[in-house]
């Protein structure tokens, strides 16, 4: 029981920094070209990490039974009530197909981005990819990715194992990767003015 309630806080703790760093992520942005676009690519993370920090139960889905389909009876009004109502009463409702349906169209979108600046950037840059600027948006595309992908899957996989150390992993690599960057001057001095001056 002390082991589950170990692994609760420290899922919610990973959830906790990565609404930092997508909140960060967002902030820094302010004095880009197109920094619309990127605010928004980062604050809906954020957004949506800050819910499952405080509700983890958030990215749950409803009941399979609940809704009709192939290869499942049909369910009668009443029956499809019942079970809709024993879903709502275990927190799961419309707020979690709210998360979902909002982290799958933004992991959706991340994706389609993520596989546009990596054909560019693999098709005309010729050096180290984090010196682009492209390289940079690629990265924290994968990393958005790869979060909400965690979270999304957090619901059906049981926190703990190769799930909870992957969560660290992924939470951790942007504050190692900005203290690198911070801490290395020869890799800013070819960035654009814009970006120079956040950090």
């Amino acid at each position: 029981m002390e082991a589950c309630r170990s692994v609760g806080l420290l899922w919610r703790l990973c959830n906790l920094l990565m609404a930092a760093f997508f909140g960060l992520a967002a902030a820094v942005q302010v004095n880009d070209p197109d920094a619309g676009l990127w605010v928004v690519v980062y604050l809906v993370p954020a957004a949506l990490t800050l819910l499952v920090v405080l509700n983890p139960l958030v990215t749950a889905l409803l009941p399979r039974s609940c809704i009709p389909g192939k290869g499942r009876p049909r369910l009668t009004s009443i029956q499809f009530q019942q079970h809709f109502l024993a879903a709502f009463h275990n927190h799961i409702d419309a707020e979690n197909f709210f998360w979902r349906s909002l982290c799958d169209l933004h992991s959706a979108g991340c994706i389609i981005g993520t596989i546009s600046l990596a054909y560019s950037l693999f098709a005309y840059t010729q050096g180290n990819i984090l010196h682009e600027e492209e390289g940079r948006e690629l990265f924290g595309l994968v990393i958005i990715t790869t979060w909400m992908s965690l979270c999304r899957s957090s619901a059906k996989n049981p926190l703990g194992g190769i799930h909870l150390t992957a969560a660290i992993l992924v939470a951790l690599f942007p504050f190692v990767s900005w203290l690198y960057i911070y801490m290395n001057k020869e890799m800013r001095e070819s960035w654009p003015e814009h970006c120079k001056t956040v950090i």
